[in-house]
């Protein structure tokens, strides 16, 4: 993706910084839009177990273990091939769940008026981490009210996106 498709509407999350979940999002996308389903969003990162590559899959009424291991086997083989990554990674593939991550500009304006919690690199006001009620996307900013007044967040900022629950405040 080129720096103007990083503000459009179907920008990722991550994908600026990280050239691999770039590479994954490139990849994938066709693949899933091809069996039905929506990739929500892309992670790549460490953890005690190893290096993990998690991508999250929707469609309408929900995804099913035989999809996501539909999904895992095709785009496995792609990656192997694809792929250039320093060392190994597990692959995993699940449905978003409770706490759906936001992905893309376009997912702040599909969930306007939904309860998130966002995470940004560079501070506002001090702030690093955000929650409040999606109010959408202008330009290459997500706007949000947060204390009863709206912040404008470079998307480019965002190091992590998800949806809240009604009733829950899950920590980011």
């Amino acid at each position: 993706m080129t720096g103007e498709e990083h503000t459009g509407t179907n920008a990722a999350i991550g994908a600026i910084a990280n050239p691999i979940i770039e590479r994954v999002w490139q990849l994938a996308e066709p693949l899933c839009r091809d069996e039905g389903m929506e990739l929500v969003h892309v992670a790549f990162h460490r953890e005690p177990a190893g290096r993990i590559l998690r991508l999250y899959l929707d469609k309408p009424g929900g995804v099913t273990l035989d999809d996501c291991a539909t999904i895992s086997r095709q785009l496995g083989d792609l990656l192997d091939v694809a792929l250039e990554t320093q060392g190994a990674y597990r692959l995993e593939v699940s449905s978003p769940g409770e706490r759906r991550p936001l992905g893309r500009v376009s997912d702040f304006e599909r969930f306007r008026g939904h309860r998130a919690q966002v995470r940004i690199s560079r501070p506002i006001n001090g702030r690093k981490n955000f929650t409040g009620t999606l109010e959408g996307a202008r330009g290459s900013s997500i706007q949000m009210v947060v204390d009863n007044q709206v912040v404008d967040i470079v998307f480019a900022d965002i190091v992590k996106a998800h949806l809240l629950q009604p009733n829950g405040e899950n920590a980011c």
